[in-house]
């Protein structure tokens, strides 16, 4: 079976994917029922949007995304070695970057979204950065995006497909603001926006509970993409 552009799945991989087309995930996945959300806490701009995309929508987007998509695995600096990412992504943007192999050819279905997160946004994204979470085993640590942005703040753009994750918000120096906790569900949208990345970082923690796979798109202004 080969993705995009004639990209063949690692034989693992496959296989995991063979034994999850046993059942179609997209029966069991939820959508949010929280409407729109600002969150009111110092040095960020956030916005929550349940429902983004509806069910079918999403469902068709979760398809395409999780069958059609170039994963690739990639190693990544851990204190004083280097490990392989406990998750897949996929790069895109309006040109290509080799240091991130980045595709300069969008899909179609990729092409969609980004036009709905722009329209809702007034923001225009030149780059997306695709993550797969496989199962519970998969996440990401606390970080702040690192990305060189063509503007003075970094605007991140988040869409979710597939199974409901949590998502975490600590703030880097005033410790005494609560973290904040969004579980991101089927179809849900995060904005990131202003000085919320310079003075918040942000992680989705591993779980032992038997999750399915979830897909979640990061779209970027990127300096050259």
């Amino acid at each position: 079976m080969t993705g995009w552009f004639g990209f063949t799945p690692q034989p693992e991989y496959e296989l995991k994917k063979k034994k999850m087309m046993l059942f179609d995930d997209t029966e069991i996945f939820s959508s949010g029922s929280g409407g729109r959300r600002i969150f009111d806490v110092p040095d960020a701009d956030l916005l929550l949007i349940d429902n983004f995309f509806s069910k079918p929508e999403s469902d068709h987007y979760y398809n395409v995304l999780y069958h059609g998509t170039q994963w690739r695995e990639y190693e990544m600096p851990m204190y004083d070695k280097v490990v392989t990412a406990p998750r897949m992504i996929s790069w895109y943007g309006d040109s290509s970057r080799p240091e991130l192999k980045s595709n300069p050819r969008w899909p179609l279905e990729l092409l969609q979204i980004r036009e709905r997160v722009e329209d809702e946004t007034r923001i225009n994204f030149n780059a997306v950065l695709l993550n797969l979470y496989r199962d519970g085993t998969d996440g990401v640590g606390w970080h702040s995006d690192k990305t060189s942005s063509s503007n003075k703040n970094m605007n991140i753009a988040s869409v979710t497909f597939g199974e409901t994750r949590l998502f975490r918000l600590r703030h880097k120096t005033l410790k005494h603001i609560a973290p904040i906790e969004i579980p991101l569900h089927h179809g849900t949208f995060l904005l990131m926006a202003g000085s919320t990345n310079t003075f918040w970082e942000h992680q989705v923690p591993k779980t032992a509970r038997a999750v399915l796979p979830r897909i979640n798109l990061t779209f970027r202004q990127v300096k050259g993409a």
